[in-house]
């Protein structure tokens, strides 16, 4: 599910070649409609069903609880309840924004959230419902700073504000990992081939930036591949300075050491991945 949006792209274009995907975006399934739902699962019988569908307007969602319960928690439980009638397995696409407050280390999977936002609430709800249907038919994955060459997202938004203005200012006191969404694809698969993984798990890039390291790694890159033919400046400034609706996590680098044994795969330096991500753009 969420098949149009980047990280539905990546897993299509990462597919192993004996897997049989059938991708669906909102237009082919709506995932809030139970009775779909429930004819769709029982029509194609799928193995595993990845639920990488979200409402994910993060600010949006503080003036849309409803719509962000709706697809993040009921929507999730619905898939959950029609795999268990189906003996199929889901694999629950989370975030970061599960956590709040401040930590001195990465958080581990069994560390206890506390979202600060509908979002984050409402995500939290959702990874609730499939742990709770499925048992040991269930995994979440939640992940961080998603982005990739296809679908709106922070690089390809600074790339065309650094060719528009003539400097960007840049959140600074936000701590995470930018995750490659190809990347998050690959390890997703690798999930798929372990039916006898289940829980919770961590996945991101390796290392550790805030969004103004971020976003001159970004200018750094891009100005090397030619994407951009100048540089500007780009000022560190805080979350107080940029207020949003929603509460961002201060810091939500994910502990990434339980995936890497259980499913046997390594991360990557975001730095290098970024790379990857920017020979796949287009030249201005």
């Amino acid at each position: 599910t969420g098949a149009a949006g980047q990280l539905g792209y990546e897993l299509q274009r990462t597919a192993p070649a004996d897997t049989r995907v059938l991708a669906v975006d909102v237009d082919a399934l709506d995932l809030t409609d139970a009775a779909a739902v429930e004819r769709f699962i029982a029509t194609h019988r799928p193995a595993v069903i990845i639920n990488g569908a979200a409402y994910t307007a993060v600010d949006r969602a503080e003036s849309q609880p409803d719509l962000a319960e709706a697809v993040n928690v009921t929507a999730a439980a619905t898939v959950a309840a029609s795999a268990l009638r189906h003996d199929a397995r889901v694999i629950q696409i989370s975030t970061d924004f599960v956590f709040g407050g401040a930590t001195a280390r990465p958080w581990q999977p069994h560390d206890a959230t506390s979202p600060e936002s509908v979002y984050g609430r409402t995500k939290r709800d959702g990874e609730e419902r499939v742990r709770d249907a499925l048992g040991q038919r269930g995994l979440v994955i939640r992940t961080a700073w998603l982005y990739s060459a296809h679908g709106g997202n922070f690089v390809k938004t600074m790339l065309r504000l650094m060719r528009e203005r003539d400097a960007v200012s840049v959140i600074a006191d936000q701590i995470g990992s930018p995750t490659w969404a190809n990347a998050l694809a690959r390890t997703i698969w690798a999930a798929v081939a372990a039916p006898q993984v289940s829980g919770t798990l961590h996945w991101s890039d390796a290392g550790v930036a805030s969004w103004y390291d971020f976003a001159v790694a970004i200018q750094e890159e891009a100005i090397s591949r030619g994407l951009l033919s100048r540089a500007v400046p780009v000022r560190a400034i805080t979350t107080a300075d940029y207020p949003t609706p929603a509460r961002r996590p201060s810091y939500s680098v994910l502990d990434k050491s339980a995936t890497a044994h259980a499913l046997g795969v390594e991360p990557i330096h975001w730095r290098v991945n970024l790379r990857h991500m920017l020979d796949e753009m287009p030249h201005a």
